[in-house]
């Protein structure tokens, strides 16, 4: 039998992430599945407190979850050293913060920030200007090389961020709310430059967002609830036979590895499904029957 998720970038299997708070247990992450092939370019969306900062947090290196398994690139997110935790987050991944103060150092200019994680890893003074100047260019910013964040525009320390966190060629880069203090043309100009480090630079992108406009251009928007995968919606163009294009897009609910499914809410009180339901299988789809009063 094949691994769950063997063939994965990222595999997130039964995660489970207990904070302590005072007396007061909180869980985040409620047994998470997720999977993620290299390549993609996903969105994940929820309520506050659904899971989903967590679940990033835990992606990136930033936090370490109570139970399961959660895989990046190969590396172990459980049973890495602090040593090895560094490298994975020097080297293996790239995080982009909201808040556009959070992601520059403000004495240094855009090329001097870009440069600074490479000369962290050791890179040669000629091969770093190269990458810089590389990225900068394809962030469309060759030309506010020499200036400080507080001279750019918020969009601008976005697309400058995000240059930062590609300059050593990580194999996935996660962006948290990477629009949420921007205006909507300003957003779209981050998401473009987004779109560019993904498929043009080839790096695997997982956006957490409120953004609709964001969750609904990329290949795939995944929600959670109460700390679970709970829905999909897969996007795909079609082009039919008189050439024009089209987008589809189609939800799904996501069956976990221990066989859960979530309902979306508007079915339950649509049918009234409560606390039970009666399943039956069929030759090809199950149905699902609110209980009756006399199971009741």
């Amino acid at each position: 039998m094949t691994e769950y998720g063997s063939d994965a970038l990222i595999v997130c299997d039964n995660i489970v992430r207990i904070y302590q708070v005072e007396n007061i247990e909180v869980q985040a992450l409620q047994g998470l599945d997720l999977t993620v092939d290299r390549g993609e370019m996903i969105a994940i969306v929820g309520a506050s407190g659904s899971g989903k900062s967590t679940l990033l947090n835990v992606l990136s290196g930033l936090d370490v979850p109570t139970a399961g398994q959660a895989r990046v690139a190969g590396w172990d997110l459980l049973r890495m050293t602090p040593a090895a935790r560094l490298a994975y987050r020097r080297k293996v991944v790239g995080f982009i913060w909201q808040q556009t103060a959070r992601n520059l150092l403000p004495y240094l200019s855009a090329e001097e920030n870009v440069s600074l994680p490479m000369s962290f890893a050791g890179m040669r003074s000629r091969r770093r200007i190269r990458r810089t100047a590389e990225l900068l260019d394809a962030m469309g910013l060759a030309d506010k090389a020499r200036r400080r964040p507080g001279e750019l525009s918020g969009g601008e320390q976005q697309r400058v961020a995000i240059a930062v966190s590609l300059a050593n060629r990580p194999e996935v880069l996660f962006a948290d709310e990477p629009t949420g203090e921007l205006d909507t043309a300003t957003g779209e100009d981050v998401f473009a430059a987004l779109r560019t480090a993904n498929r043009n630079l080839g790096t695997t992108v997982v956006i957490v967002t409120h953004d609709s406009a964001v969750s609904s251009q990329v290949q795939r928007t995944v929600a959670i609830r109460d700390g679970r995968t709970s829905s999909e919606v897969v996007r795909r163009t079609e082009v039919d036979e008189f050439g024009a294009s089209a987008v589809i897009a189609r939800e799904y609910a996501v069956l976990d590895r221990a066989g859960r499914l979530q309902l979306p809410s508007d079915f339950r009180s649509s049918l009234g499904l409560k606390r039970r339901v009666r399943l039956e299988l069929e030759s090809d789809h199950v149905g699902v029957w609110p209980s009756s009063k006399e199971d009741d």
